[in-house]
């Protein structure tokens, strides 16, 4: 004796209500990775600059620096009381710039587009997403882009480094810069997101940030020389920079700089101090703006 239709009928209704539930859900436990899909797609629009800048960047800086200012500078750099070549020297901070500049540019504009000019994070915020889901995503996608951007940069540097240090026990530990460099992007990039998320009008604070931040912590952070040779009430940008602390892990990681266990974990810890209160601060951002 076969059952009647309609006493299936239930069972199937339920099993459909079950599979909503389930794609319900799916934005809330992957959400993040959503986000984050969806600005490495939206990265294509500009994907033949991040790989024009992601390749000739480390050549245009390191062949400069070879045969235009580290010709001109005949004895080494003193580092620590380590005699270091000059490209040697600077190449670990170019890498960190780099994963700052990423910082720079994925941190602020396509955050005020998502709030301003195209409003797609309101659009996320419809549906099950959280906000900070939201803010995780654009973390993600731009740390995904350092990662490209410092892999490249490494495979140049490392290249320099086996012309000017042929020693490959110093150079054991040369990789670490690209997950510092990474480190480093996040903890400016952190804060960036934070400011670019409280942002309810682009009246030029982006571009005033890139003059008087960045470009002083690029000049003055140890990048192209010791930090310790700049008179002392300038030393402070280098000591309160990202750049600086990482260039400074960068370089034991490159060659060897001489450095105790405290000091390497109070550059680290610097960077993931500033990463975690620049991230938490643009949740609260995020949700201020899309929860309310």
């Amino acid at each position: 004796m076969t059952a009647h239709p309609a006493a299936a009928a239930p069972a199937d209704l339920d099993e459909l209500r079950a599979e909503a539930m389930t794609w319900g859900r799916a934005p809330r436990t992957r959400g993040t990775w959503y986000v984050a899909e969806h600005m490495i797609r939206a990265m294509r629009a500009y994907g033949w600059t991040i790989l024009v800048g992601s390749v000739g960047q480390p050549i245009l800086y390191l062949l400069g620096l070879a045969v235009g200012l580290a010709a001109l500078i005949q004895v080494p750099i003193d580092d620590g009381g380590e005699p270091v070549p000059y490209l040697l020297f600077v190449a670990p901070a170019l890498l960190m710039t780099a994963a700052l500049n990423v910082a720079a540019e994925e941190f602020t504009y396509p955050v005020l587009a998502g709030f301003k000019w195209r409003r797609f994070f309101y659009g996320f915020s419809a549906s099950p997403l959280a906000p900070r889901q939201i803010a995780n995503g654009v973390v993600v996608a731009a740390s995904a882009r350092m990662v490209v951007t410092v892999a490249f940069y490494l495979v140049f540097v490392l290249a320099f480094f086996a012309w000017l240090h042929p020693d490959a026990t110093r150079m054991a530990t040369s990789w670490l810069m690209a997950p510092i460099g990474v480190l480093a992007g996040i903890a400016y990039g952190g804060p960036m997101l934070a400011f670019a998320a409280s942002l309810e009008d682009d009246r030029g604070q982006l571009q005033l940030v890139q003059r008087f931040v960045f470009m002083p912590m690029f000049l003055f952070s140890g990048t192209f020389y010791p930090l310790a040779t700049l008179p002392v009430w300038l030393q402070w940008i280098g000591w309160v920079s990202p750049l600086w602390h990482a260039s400074e892990l960068g370089r034991a990681a490159a060659y060897g700089k001489p450095m105790d266990a405290g000091m390497a974990a109070l550059h680290a810890g610097f960077l993931v101090l500033l990463a975690a209160l620049g991230i938490a601060l643009a949740w609260r951002m995020f949700h201020r703006r899309l929860a309310s």
